[in-house]
């Protein structure tokens, strides 16, 4: 190992600290779902509901609340993973929105696909009914836990 100087050893150890900072801030972003395609509320919608503004304080609302999608992004009859919100939206019947855990309640694997009036596990082979999340297939025993949701101007809002 090079001979450094109690200097060089600080200044080293200086621009290491600095990269990590930046490295750290640069992970930092929006909450906008890129499975969806959707972002935080739009100033507007924030105005007329103070709860959806970004920066309301959390004391207010006791909840966060995420724009998940639009009401057009999820079919009729089928339905849309959130992996990162951990949650599913369905649509068993036009304009009735449904939403679960997207945690399947056999071994805790994520849900991966909404077909066929199911939401499906790919672990093990559970599967849900899209209209109430109860056990369509096992060997999961338990249905999917509802997740509150709010349909507001076209927009998905888990709460």
């Amino acid at each position: 190992m090079s001979d450094m100087t109690g200097a060089g050893r600080r200044a080293v150890l200086a621009a290491g600290a600095a990269a990590a900072g930046t490295a750290a801030l640069t992970g930092c972003g929006n909450d906008s779902s890129e499975e969806s395609g959707t972002t935080a509320a739009t100033t507007t919608e924030a105005a007329a509901d103070p709860t959806l503004a970004a920066d309301a304080p959390a004391a207010a609302t006791h909840r966060h609340r995420v724009v998940l999608a639009k009401t057009s992004e999820i079919p009729v009859r089928g339905g849309k993973i959130f992996a990162k919100h951990k949650v599913v939206v369905t649509q068993p019947k036009a304009g009735t929105f449904k939403a679960f855990s997207a945690i399947c309640t056999h071994r805790g694997c994520t849900v991966n696909k909404v077909v066929n009036g199911t939401i499906d596990c790919p672990c093990h082979g559970s599967k849900f009914h899209i209209a109430d999340g109860s056990v369509a297939h096992g060997p999961a025993q338990r249905p999917l836990p509802a997740k509150h949701i709010t349909v507001k101007k076209g927009s998905i809002i888990l709460d």
